[in-house]
């Protein structure tokens, strides 16, 4: 859709209500609550890594899926879990690529969180003294977390930890574009009255570009 088809901010804010209109993220869009205690916090977080990873989205839900009903729904579950283990329920969702190494990897970042923060990324923030700049570099530090993944994780947390936001990811940016709502994150503040609704608006519009659904919307 060309951008010019959507100028007027009425337009614009109405089809920003559209797609928040679920009330609920990307995370819970497809079955995993966002709520500020260790287990989900930690849960939306290997959702993330699992999520930039190249492949099919589905595929990465499907791998949190598994080690959620695994029950290494925690770090410190997690952590206590064999590599073999681990190895089995990646592949068995359908998991690509080097799957030991992934496995490795999961293991490695429940340990790490366990060991910095006692299993608690809400120690992470406090760490932080809540500095949006401080919280992603010490987020950026942890095993399979880079930028992608950090933007992943805060785009879904956003609404908790209001002093990170506005945050929007490449996929959901990739839609404001091509929807005429914006290029920034702070053009998607504009069009939400507050973090939980700019939540819901980038999560609605990052699955927008995943499942390729613009022609639902013109």
């Amino acid at each position: 859709m060309p951008t010019s088809l959507i100028t007027p901010i009425e337009d614009r804010k109405r089809l920003a209500r559209r797609l928040a209109g679920s009330g609920r993220g990307f995370a819970e869009q497809y079955g995993f609550r966002v709520t500020n205690n260790p287990s989900s916090l930690f849960q939306v977080l290997y959702l993330a890594v699992l999520l930039a990873r190249r492949g099919d989205f589905r595929r990465a839900l499907d791998g949190a899926r598994a080690l959620r009903d695994e029950g290494w729904d925690s770090p410190a579950r997690l952590a206590r879990s064999l590599d073999q283990d681990r190895v089995r329920v990646l592949r068995d969702s359908g998991q690509r690529g080097d799957v030991n190494a992934l496995a490795d990897l999961l293991g490695d970042l429940a340990r790490t969180i366990v060991e910095r923060y006692r299993g608690d990324l809400r120690r992470l923030r406090a760490v932080a003294h809540r500095d949006p700049a401080r919280e992603r570099a010490l987020l950026d530090d942890l095993p399979g977390v880079d930028d992608q993944v950090v933007d992943l994780f805060l785009r879904e947390t956003q609404a908790l930890w209001r002093e990170v936001a506005p945050v929007a990811d490449r996929r959901a940016l990739t839609a404001a574009r091509r929807l005429g709502l914006g290029r920034s994150a702070d053009d998607l503040a504009g069009l939400a009255n507050e973090s939980e609704q700019l939540a819901w608006l980038v999560g609605a519009l990052a699955r927008v570009d995943l499942e390729h659904r613009y022609a639902e919307l013109s």
